[in-house]
């Protein structure tokens, strides 16, 4: 066999060609403008719906946030537009301000080659001066919200008489949001042969029957995913308690390296609040809700843009459309109630191929909304613990290395500074370690560098942490449904099972249900002010007029004293231990120390005027789990008789 008959070598197959946007029926201006952005190759959802626009058939696209929806409508219609006419051509309705803008700049982007191509935002919170010259003017393009849109058709200052495209982003939010109606208006009162596109993350069954009714014959196009969360995402969930949500938010600030991130929360009040903690805490951060202004609104995007702000604190519908690139993180603070927001939350991150990090809180009580999530999303949560303060110190450490060497780059300011230290150095007999080491302490000011250990627990605790928060929760649930009366009878609060440590004792604090406080509210504020941990608190029982805690009976001075002047809800708490008498305003008109013990009478009357009489009050015999205990009670009434024969001698009787 000659060498020309050798077989050649096995080649390894040619890779199919990578499609391109050329590939798809772009051409021209398009195409040079998706260079100048960076677009190489289209997105799954891009190359199955452009191609189809192009024909003129309605699109009816199905994919999650972040995979590229908005260059796949505003492509084919900036390709198609007729410059020549003046009346608007093609109409996008976003749900949100922030979606709208944020599609009118992408708009913009792709346009960026077309001459004379307008385009106008259209939505509520703007003055109508500047759209109604706009319209006089004469747009292509009209990207808007519901709302504004149909004013403008109220007013007949916006003719869709020629309107040849129609674009429904994100429509499953437009419908969760009540905007249905102004929908199914304004897609009837359109003209019949219009393009639509319909695109949405879900499909639930109000757009699968709009579909039906408005677009004829749609090409569907679903982009098939194994999860309805983006693979570039990582997923982790903490357990927390709601109480200690902001340290834990404040340990992850401390050790996770991010760019940008978006904290979201359930109500306009947390976002403020939130973000005024975190601005204390020396994070950039700011909030946005329903309640702020527009143009205050546009300024903290901005700001989150160029990087003058790190965090946003946000609401679902203040977020909603938000397409910034430097969100390497987005913070689920409350976790929603139901899957769709939670997909669109954390599509924030992980956008056009980037990488992103998604961490929720769930409280205890929340872990069947876990579970639901994960089986919604087909992605289970990666566990995450509670960076330690080793964690911190480790991650507080590495960046001021960080800091140290970046400094060393800046070679003509260091040379400015090393005659006036060699300086010191010759009229000083102090070693250059020790100066670098004074720099570094006027550098870090008062706020230590690293955070103080924290100090070890008795094992005891830790076995029965989980059944103390357990406990701890139920409380927490009869008082949310205000069933808490029927336990107010009870001497004093369960003991919680000890173990052979430091015994508990119950204080008395003087704050009660009338006050509206809550379990939580004293956790923190005992722990705060008195510098406690979580385990240092056993059942917590709140009275009508005072509360019962748990706490270490061998509570040292200091901590007492720490304490002596907290408040909650605006009232000193005034802590004492906890004697089992009743003050002298508790007792019966009669003078008695709680009338006989048969009387049943333990619900409050309308002459009482502190609080009900306690079941020690009625009865002297000693319980089972009483210690024996001296009786003031004859002294306190100043009465001078010689004390009656008790009918049973008990301990406090000896």
């Amino acid at each position: 066999m000659t060498s020309e008959e050798l077989p050649a070598p096995d080649a390894a197959p040619a890779e199919p060609a990578a499609t391109t946007f050329a590939d798809l029926g772009l051409d021209g201006a398009v195409l040079k403008a998706l260079d100048d952005v960076g677009y190489e190759t289209p997105s799954a959802i891009q190359a199955a719906t452009i191609p189809t626009l192009l024909e003129g058939r309605d699109v009816v696209g199905l994919a999650q946030t972040g995979t590229g929806k908005t260059a796949a409508f505003a492509l084919p219609i900036l390709a198609r537009l007729d410059l020549s006419q003046k009346t608007p051509q093609a109409l996008v309705l976003a749900p949100t301000r922030e979606l709208a803008l944020q599609v009118c700049e992408a708009f913009e982007k792709y346009a960026a080659h077309l001459k004379g191509v307008h385009i106008l935002p259209v939505y509520g919170g703007q003055g109508y001066g500047v759209q109604l010259s706009a319209l006089r003017r004469g747009v292509h393009i009209v990207v808007g919200t519901p709302g504004r849109i149909m004013d403008h058709l109220d007013k007949g200052t916006l003719d869709l008489s020629e309107l040849k495209y129609l674009v429904l982003d994100e429509a499953d939010e437009m419908l969760k949001m009540g905007f249905a109606e102004d929908v199914e208006t304004i897609l009837a009162d359109t003209p019949d042969d219009k393009q639509v596109a319909l695109f949405s993350a879900t499909m639930p069954a109000a757009i699968r029957r709009m579909s039906k009714q408005y677009l004829h014959d749609p090409e569907e196009i679903t982009v098939k995913t194994k999860t309805q969360t983006s693979a570039n995402i990582t997923q982790r969930s903490l357990i927390v308690a709601y109480s200690q949500k902001v340290d834990a938010l404040t340990r992850i600030l401390e050790v996770e390296n991010f760019e940008g991130m978006i904290i979201f929360v359930r109500t306009k009040n947390v976002t403020e609040e939130l973000a005024e903690k975190l601005r204390a805490r020396g994070y950039a951060a700011a909030a946005i809700n329903g309640d702020v202004a527009q143009a205050q609104r546009e300024r903290t995007v901005e700001q989150l843009k160029n990087g003058k702000l790190d965090i946003l604190v946000a609401t679902d519908v203040a977020a909603r459309g938000l397409d910034v690139e430097r969100i390497s993180h987005v913070v689920n603070f409350d976790i929603p109630t139901d899957p769709e927001p939670y997909v669109h939350r954390i599509g924030r991150t992980g956008r056009a191929g980037r990488t992103g990090d998604a961490i929720s809180f769930v409280t205890p009580r929340e872990r069947s909304l876990l579970a639901r999530i994960e089986k919604t999303t087909k992605q289970p949560m990666t566990p995450m613990t509670l960076p330690s303060v080793d964690d911190v110190n480790v991650t507080r450490l590495a960046r001021f290395d960080d800091r140290i060497t970046a400094a060393l780059e800046q070679n003509e300011r260091i040379e400015g500074f090393r005659d006036i230290i060699a300086h010191y150095l010759r009229h000083h007999d102090v070693p250059e370690v020790d100066v670098a080491a004074a720099l570094a302490v006027v550098a870090q000011g008062e706020s230590p560098l690293l955070l103080e250990p924290e100090p070890e627990r008795p094992a005891r605790f830790d076995r029965e942490r989980g059944r103390d928060d357990r406990g701890r929760d139920r409380d927490d649930r009869r008082d949310d449904r205000g069933r808490g009366d029927r336990y107010d009878r009870d001497e004093r609060p369960a003991r919680r099972p000890r173990g052979s440590g430091a015994p508990m004792a119950t204080y008395r604090i003087a704050v009660g249900r009338r006050h509206r406080v809550e379990p939580r509210q004293i956790v923190g504020a005992l722990a705060n002010e008195g510098g406690l941990n979580r385990d240092d608190f056993g059942a917590i029982q709140i009275k009508p007029e005072f509360s019962l805690v748990e706490l270490p009976a061998d509570l040292p001075r200091e901590t007492l004293e720490r304490l002596d002047g907290t408040r909650i809800s605006g009232r000193l708490i005034e802590l004492r231990p906890d004697r089992g008498a009743p003050r002298r305003g508790d007792r019966d008109r009669d003078g008695r120390g709680g009338g006989s013990r048969y009387q049943r009478d333990d619900r409050p009357r309308r002459d009482d005027r502190y609080e009900r009489p306690r079941r020690d009050d009625r009865d002297d015999r000693p319980r089972h789990d009483d210690r024996p205990r001296h009786d003031d009670r004859a002294v306190e009434a100043g009465d001078d008789r010689p004390a009656r024969k008790p009918r049973h001698k008990g301990p406090r009787d000896e």
